[in-house]
């Protein structure tokens, strides 16, 4: 039971949230927190409903208007959807239809749902005149000169009606958003939460020179009014928009029954990782525009609709502590120690904090409640302090001024964000992490080195640089003690077989190719790619090694930071001294290319890789085709060349069926490369 004073509680506070998500452009809590704040609400007012006041957010689809913008009354409100989380709910959802759909053969336009800012674009014989936020549903604020701005949306459209009214959602796609970060940090600036807090507040420029600058697109979902006779389903209406020059979804889809319903939503979760833009759930809408009209609307949502949400990808816990790791490269990165926390599946512990930088704009303390954002395979990142949990226990978090491992001096190089530990390889971390890249997948790919075994190997000095790998035993290996991921529990033996498992992977990893060892060296921002470049314009290590700034920055993709990193890493005494040993033990194998038409036969030409490789995994794919003068892209677009397809290919060959891109399979593909003299 809840008294009228924790309820109004409640309002203020979710009322307080959209504020500052809608109008402010700041974000409070995750979403995750804020619906579940929203349905308690919702509880409350359903048994009592005498307490139901006008400021309740239940009574309304979104946030007021800001004063600054312009007010437009929408002339068909622009309504939000009902949401739901489990499959009792989807059932639910198709029984109500049920009800009223008397031939009881259900059929529904599946969408994503898009994480993004709700629109109306109003456009007057193909003209657009007009653009407007939800708003509250009914008066939205008028973003006309921002959204001109937005390439996505056409200013024009052919053979369009009189009048026609669009709804949909502008967003801001990952990469653009990650690279909008990455430029906002470096120079000092504020960096956004989340996508969808990136397109509200680009939205919300009063600039429009400003929002031209933020990588923003638009789909629409919904034809809210037109002036012409309309087909009689949703999903010919949005493809009725898409040919007049309006983008859709690519993953919109009819499905029938309630199990295609099912199987939809399950693989839109499944490959929601491989998409290039955010989604919290998908859509689900009656496809009949008849069925709709019949089952018609709540005070704030359609009845013939609903949002089937995902799990969170944020949610809020408890900052214990900061701990200071080391890498390879010495930087020194603060790793936040978490209350354990469920977020999009997993149970999160730990989370970045990046560097001091960061910690200092988001103005976090030790003992403070984060919200911790996690999307797919992405290191789990908190971006935001909930400040109105304080309750003056939480400390400020302090940098060494020592390394935490070694306790060398610690410096920050002027223009880096990071501090970094000076004392090189007599850093044990340093080393640790010098070998665990070595031996890595992407690196030498020396299968069974895990981790724990490296730390033992260097913490026993039986290793002291990449080359003793090369002089281990049975003998030694089958000795080494373990610590458990349990302190508790005692070190345990690697043991005689694995030990031989162990030594006959570093047999197998005696004949290298020159562009793996490069990348396995380390080399500050040298990258697999790099290295490749690097492999194919050198026909050996020495090659590089003698290589002058000039040679290094004349080649494509190679700029003076990159070229300095190389040159400095190859006059280290010390670097050289383990590389000469390492040519001892292994033979290295230049990159061989035909000429120069095949080697750039696919040059500038954009691939995309999907589902699963048999013959070969992706890393090997993409290094073939980078051999040839590819681009490896993660998302198939208008600007892909080919896709390349293997077992249990997900979305991206479905949008590059419907752009008519060329689609091969691993088969075929390994025919391409024999015809260009690359043999696997």
């Amino acid at each position: 039971m809840y008294t009228k004073e924790e309820y109004l509680s409640l309002v203020n506070d979710l009322n307080k949230y959209a504020k500052a998500y809608y109008v402010d452009d700041e974000l409070l809590v995750p979403d995750s927190y804020y619906d579940e704040i929203f349905h308690k609400v919702l509880d409350i007012e359903k048994e009592h409903p005498e307490f139901i006041v006008s400021t309740s957010p239940t009574q309304r689809v979104g946030g007021s208007a800001i004063e600054s913008f312009t007010q437009i009354e929408h002339k068909v409100p622009l309504l939000s959807l009902s949401d739901i989380f489990k499959d009792e709910d989807l059932v639910a959802f198709t029984d109500r239809i049920d009800d009223f759909d008397t031939s009881h053969n259900l059929e529904l336009c599946a969408e994503v749902k898009l994480d993004g800012l709700a629109v109306s674009l109003i456009y007057e014989n193909g003209i657009l005149i007009k653009a407007a936020t939800r708003g509250d549903g009914r008066i939205g604020e008028d973003i006309t000169h921002n959204i001109r701005t937005i390439k996505a949306i056409p200013l024009e459209l052919n053979n369009a009606p009189a009048y026609l009214d669009v709804r949909g959602e502008v967003f801001m796609p990952r990469d653009g958003f990650e690279k909008w970060n990455e430029q906002a940090r470096a120079q000092n600036k504020k960096v956004f939460a989340n996508p969808r807090n990136a397109a509200a507040g680009s939205l919300r420029q009063l600039d429009p020179k400003i929002t031209a600058t933020r990588p923003l697109t638009f789909n629409a979902y919904y034809i809210g009014e037109c002036s012409d006779e309309l087909p009689n389903t949703q999903y010919e209406r949005l493809m009725y928009l898409k040919s007049l020059g309006i983008p859709v979804n690519s993953n919109i889809k009819v499905v029938k029954g309630l199990d295609e319903a099912r199987n939809y939503y399950n693989s839109i979760l499944e490959n929601r990782d491989s998409l290039n833009y955010d989604i919290d759930g998908v859509v689900l809408k009656t496809n009949s525009i008849a069925l709709q009209e019949n089952m018609g609307f709540t005070a704030r949502t359609p009845r013939w609709a609903v949002a089937y949400k995902f799990p969170a990808q944020e949610e809020i816990t408890k900052l214990l502590d900061v701990e200071f790791q080391v890498g390879r490269t010495g930087a020194i990165t603060p790793v936040a120690r978490l209350s354990p926390v469920n977020v999009s599946g997993a149970c999160v512990s730990n989370a970045t904090l990046h560097n001091e930088d960061e910690i200092k704009r988001l103005q976090i303390k030790i003992n403070d409640f984060v919200i911790v954002r996690r999307a797919g395979d992405v290191i789990p990142q908190i971006i935001g302090v909930v400040t109105d949990k304080r309750d003056g226990s939480e400390k400020d978090i302090v940098f060494p001024d020592k390394c935490p491992i070694c306790q060398s001096a610690v410096e920050r190089v002027e223009g880096e964000a990071v501090l970094r530990c000076t004392g090189g390889l007599f850093c044990l971390a340093q080393l640790t992490q010098a070998i665990i890249h070595f031996v890595s997948r992407n690196a030498l790919d020396i299968a069974g080195f895990g981790d724990k075994i490296v730390e033992a190997l260097v913490n026993k000095e039986i290793v002291k640089n990449v080359s003793d790998i090369y002089t281990l035993d049975e003998d030694t290996l089958a000795s080494l003690l373990l610590e458990q991921e349990d302190k508790e529990k005692k070190p345990r033996l690697l043991g005689k077989k694995t030990a031989t498992k162990l030594i006959k992977a570093i047999e197998d990893r005696k004949e290298v190719p020159l562009n793996k060892l490069i990348y396995a060296l380390g080399i500050r921002e040298v990258g697999e790619s790099t290295a490749l470049t690097l492999a194919k314009n050198f026909e050996s290590i020495d090659a590089i090694q003698k290589a002058t700034l000039e040679d290094l920055t004349s080649l494509q993709d190679i700029g003076n930071v990159v070229a300095t990193h190389i040159v400095d890493f190859f006059l280290e005494s010390h670097n050289i001294d383990v590389i000469n040993k390492l040519l001892t033990y292994i033979n290295v194998k230049s990159i061989k290319t035909a000429s120069n038409d095949v080697e750039k036969v696919f040059d500038g030409k954009s691939f995309v890789l999907t589902g699963t490789l048999s013959k070969m995994n992706r890393n090997e794919a993409k290094e073939y085709l980078l051999s040839l003068g590819a681009k490896v892209s993660s998302s198939v677009s208008k600007k892909t060349y080919m896709v390349i397809a293997g077992e249990e290919a997900g979305s991206k060959l479905t949008k590059a069926e419907e752009l008519n891109i060329e689609i091969i399979d691993e088969d075929k593909f390994i025919e391409i490369l024999r015809e260009n003299n690359i043999n696997i």
